[in-house]
């Protein structure tokens, strides 16, 4: 009898050994699948026929480093959240963004548009806009568009009027600039009650992602010359950039939780999505299901520094 229970047992742990080295190999595959994933990201999307830069990549890399818009827009379809990164002044940015829109609602009719050209208080202006019962010009009136945002209405009202035409949702981001403006003064601590209604709990606004402080080191450092600022100055500017990128990160995650068929098309400025150290991250930490989301910068950024430990800036730039 001992010697079949002894049989047993070395039986159980034969098979436990067996099991725990499959769930290695597994999770070996994945990181190096996901490494080589890296290594072969960003992708840039070029026009068929049209000329490309060269690139110095390896050879295994070389034939996955250019994608067609077509073929882009079936790998956008498939993501949860997707990000279209663009440059503010940049007009060519939103016709791209129309046209991605357009093509994934042909595709999937639940789709919303997430907008940091928005603030959080506003968001029963746009609803009344898209419902009809408001024009566009007491939109951007009630919005307070002009001084909120500034940048040209013309180059964003097409996203807008094909959301009203197709009843699309669109949501309003950005954190009221008189939040981020106090912050950056005077820290979270000057908040009223009111205000952090506004925002995520303060547990929610984390600062320890050290690349991210070192990449926006460097555009402060760019104004502290011209404004003569201090080390305690760059706290605060980091803090409102991360009160910015995880108020925007919390309405995402809450409307993706709240409404999970929908796909969510985020168009903001290319400083909160490279690297996914702005919203993206911010994204994946509010999930707590199978989640998945693509980044795509609309142009060429000018600057990539970073600390990344090879984290790619994005996973698609348009050329």
């Amino acid at each position: 009898m001992r010697h079949l229970i002894k049989r047993r047992k070395l039986s159980r742990l034969i098979y436990f050994l067996v099991c725990a080295f499959a769930i290695f190999v597994t999770c070996e595959r994945f990181v190096n699948a996901q490494k080589v994933a890296n290594i072969c990201r960003p992708q840039f999307v070029v026009e068929i026929g049209a000329e490309v830069k060269p690139i110095s990549e390896v050879d295994s890399c070389k034939e996955k480093r250019f994608i067609t818009p077509n073929s882009l827009v079936g790998e956008l379809a498939k993501a949860n959240v997707v990000y279209l990164g663009e440059t503010h002044d940049r007009t060519q940015d939103r016709q791209l963004q129309l046209k991605i829109i357009q093509e994934l609602r042909k595709r999937n009719p639940q789709i919303a548009i997430a907008m940091e050209m928005f603030q959080i208080p506003y968001q029963s202006a746009i609803d009344d806009y898209l419902a009809g019962k408001s024009s566009e010009r007491e939109l951007i009136e009630q919005t307070e568009y002009e001084q909120r945002w500034g940048y040209e209405w013309e180059s964003y009202a097409p996203i807008l009027r094909f959301a009203k035409e197709k009843q699309l949702p669109v949501l309003a981001l950005n954190t009221p600039s008189e939040i981020t403006r106090q912050v950056a003064k005077k820290g979270l601590d000057s908040l009223t009650p009111q205000q952090r209604k506004i925002i995520p709990p303060i547990s929610e606004i984390r600062t320890d992602n050290a690349a991210y402080r070192q990449m926006l080191a460097k555009t402060f450092e760019q104004h502290q010359h011209a404004s003569h600022g201090n080390s305690s100055g760059f706290d605060r500017f980091f803090l409102a950039q991360v009160l910015w990128d995880e108020t925007m990160a919390a309405e995402v995650a809450k409307f993706v939780k709240a409404n999970p068929k929908h796909q969510v098309i985020v168009i903001a400025g290319q400083g909160h999505i490279i690297y996914g150290y702005g919203i993206p991250s911010r994204v994946a930490r509010r999930m707590h299901r199978q989640f998945s989301q693509i980044a795509v910068l609309l142009s060429s950024p000018k600057d990539t520094t970073s600390d990344s430990d090879d984290r790619p800036i994005a996973d698609y730039i348009w050329q």
